[in-house]
């Protein structure tokens, strides 16, 4: 068993509030999971409206799967522009 996570920082720049954020959060979560059907959610910095921290998960049984769909799903969070990406790491998990 190959598991894929990543994080993912974002930022938000144009809302002024968390309400805002957790807009485009939403948003960007459905999307990613529409499109890829990985598990994702916000996993820090909750309570700052300027960023966001995702975190991703893939299973499977191959490795360069595994990190194929990681790096798409960064490219197409970056193509909705939605919100700027700052950062992003990943790490791909041998499971016996």
């Amino acid at each position: 068993m190959v598991v894929g996570v990543c994080r993912l920082t974002l930022a938000i720049p144009e809302t002024g509030s968390l309400k805002g954020k957790r807009s485009v959060v939403k948003k960007v979560i459905g999307r990613v999971r529409t499109q890829f059907h990985v598990a994702i959610a916000e996993v820090e910095d909750n309570d700052l409206w300027e960023s966001a921290v995702l975190g991703i998960a893939v299973v499977a049984n191959d490795h360069r799967f595994v990190n194929s769909v990681l790096d798409k799903v960064v490219r197409f969070v970056e193509e909705t522009r939605l919100a700027d990406v700052e950062d992003y790491t990943h790490e791909i998990l041998h499971v016996l």
